[in-house]
């Protein structure tokens, strides 16, 4: 036998546990002196600084019992025939297929290879090296242990690199879909645990805008394991690496403690402090790297959403205010409107005293007047005695002052309607039985010294009685600025008719005149406000143009309407108020 074959050596007692920092094998075979040999052999094997950990099984029963309660085993040296020729084949499909352990290597060792034919064992089974036992020395079975553990150590790398990769694609919209910082920070923390697959402890602090470095402007947003009591101010051991993190700007990586760097895209800085049971792999690190690279966007999107939401906030308490102002002008606009509309009326009440009071007893005055200047000029004139002048001429000198004076202020009131009627139509009424027999002729009475002035005949056509609920105050307003206008535009020596009938269910007011009537343009601004027509005063009287805007306002009150009739210039025309059934 060469010198290199495995030598059979005495039991020795297999640790009890796994311990840190070692390569797991299982040695599966049914021959004791395979196991004392092996152990033998590798008694003083290192690779990376790390040792190993020889777990035995003597049967494929055994194995499969071990294998389902250690995973972290790396290589399977593996016997074929145990309990049966094939009992080391079926355990094979049973790593692969039913614990689906890809990763673990599996060296077949075969003292009979007649029983399992390498090409066939090697396209049949997913096995990564077949040895006879014969062929495997020392040290053979150093270096396929070797190239065993390199492989398993790729392959772990790559296991971890995947596993990693999904938690951080998994991770990605748990942590961008946060909307607290806490929260965010707490998930940031559960996932580098998961990402590391140990148990760790970390913390994450938060450094606002361009704050010292080295000063005291951080807040913690979240810690875990034994940093989880302390989630509003840094442990004074820690705050040392804390500091020296944010100073470094960069990622961190030491025995004990790892520090991670974020920065935001809005100027903040995050750091967060990793203290694991384990120094980090190159695997580790790279996707800690990967994972924090993803951060700078989850927490702006937090910093954002809270901005938000804050904005919102202030926006709902402006609208509040605003609205609440609103509601107070509003408030005070209704009082003043209340009290405009209070003054409107008032006014209202005014002009229409002015209007029958005032305007109407002067119109009386100076008609009287002028009948009692003719009465004078037809007395005998008495010769005086001496040089003084006459009684007559003295009495006509008055009655002309009489009537200058009436004309004057009917000239005042018509002026004084004039500034003020601007709201005029703004009218309302106060509704009583009205006899608009009576009415009218009351109107004609007043006015007719005006018209016998000029020489006009004014006359009526009047019903006994005729009765209709409005404002008697009104109706009287609206018929005098008819009769008044017809006085004032018809020529000296006209006529004037004011006629008071029923015409099937309506009630008619009107007064015709012998005046200028109409044109077409008269026609189309008639009753419109302020509005002046084409005909003249025949005796020089003053117009304000609100007359006729008045009639047709106050027969609109009383639910009818104002009309005017004329077959065009030169021919008179008819001004009426007709007033429907339900008003009657």
């Amino acid at each position: 036998m060469d010198d290199d074959l495995l030598e059979l050596m005495p039991d020795e007692a297999p640790p009890s546990g796994p311990r840190t920092g070692t390569w797991t094998i299982a040695l599966v075979d049914d021959d004791p002196a395979v196991h004392e040999g092996t152990r033998y052999a590798l008694s003083g094997y290192e690779l990376d600084g790390r040792g190993l950990e020889i777990l035995s099984a003597h049967s494929a029963t055994e194995a499969r019992k071990l294998l389902a309660e250690r995973r972290d085993i790396a290589i399977v040296l593996l016997d074929v025939v145990m309990e049966t020729d094939d009992a080391g084949l079926r355990l094979v499909d049973y790593i692969r297929r039913d614990l689906r352990d890809e990763t673990v290597r599996i060296i077949l060792r075969t003292g009979q290879p007649g029983q399992a034919p390498e090409r066939r064992v090697i396209v049949d089974y997913d096995i990564n090296d077949y040895k006879a036992k014969t062929e495997l020395t020392a040290d053979r079975l150093f270096t396929s242990l070797t190239a065993a553990l390199r492989a398993y150590q790729q392959l772990k790398r790559l296991d971890e690199t995947r596993r990693g990769l999904e938690i951080i694609i998994d991770a990605a919209p748990m942590l961008l879909d946060q909307k607290s910082m806490q929260r965010l920070a707490e998930g940031v923390l559960t996932q580098v645990a998961s990402l590391l697959n140990a148990e760790c402890a970390g913390i994450l602090v938060l450094r606002e805008g361009n704050a010292d470095a080295t000063g005291g402007a951080f807040s913690v947003l979240a810690g875990s394991g034994l940093y989880g009591s302390t989630p509003e101010s840094l442990d004074p051991k820690i705050r040392p690496v804390v500091e020296a993190a944010f100073a470094a700007r960069q990622h961190n990586f030491g025995e004990h403690f790892s520090t991670l760097y974020v920065r935001t895209a809005s100027g903040r800085e995050i750091v967060a402090l990793i203290d694991a049971d384990r120094p980090l792999s190159d695997t580790d690190r790279a996707l800690i790297t990967l994972l924090t690279g993803r951060l700078s966007i989850a927490f702006d999107n937090v910093i954002l959403y809270e901005q938000l939401q804050r904005a919102n906030v202030t926006l709902e308490q402006r609208v509040t205010e605003r609205t609440a102002e609103l509601i107070r002008a509003n408030r005070r606009l209704a009082l003043q409107r209340s009290d405009l509309r209070r003054a409107n009326s008032l006014k209202t009440e005014i002009l229409g005293t002015i209007a029958h009071d005032l305007k109407n007893p002067l119109a009386v005055i100076l008609g009287r007047s002028e009948m009692l200047a003719d009465l004078i000029g037809l007395e005998p004139e008495e010769k005086p005695d001496s040089g003084e002048r006459s009684p007559r001429a003295a009495m006509n000198t008055q009655v002309e002052h009489v009537r200058a004076s009436a004309t004057r202020l009917i000239g005042m009131i018509d002026s004084l309607m004039a500034d003020a009627m601007n709201d005029a139509l703004d009218i309302t009424l106060r509704r009583e039985a009205v006899d608009l027999s009576g009415l009218a002729r009351e109107v004609c009475e007043a006015n007719r010294p005006l018209a016998e002035a000029k020489g006009q005949s004014l006359t009526t056509q009047l019903p006994d009685a005729l009765t209709m609920s409005g404002d008697a105050e009104r109706l009287r307003e609206a018929l005098d600025n008819l009769v008044s206008n017809a006085i004032k535009y018809s020529q000296p020596g006209g006529a004037i008719a004011v006629t008071v009938r029923r015409e099937g269910a309506a009630t008619v007011i009107a007064v015709a005149d012998e005046g200028p009537g109409l044109s077409p343009e008269d026609a189309a601004r008639l009753f419109g406000r302020f509005q002046r027509l084409s005909a003249k005063p025949t005796g020089g009287e003053g117009s304000t143009g609100l007359g006729l805007s008045i009639v047709k306002r106050i027969a609109e009150l009383h639910g009818g309407r104002a009309e005017a009739f004329s077959d065009g210039p030169g021919t008179g025309a008819t001004f009426l108020m007709r007033f429907p059934e339900e008003g009657v």
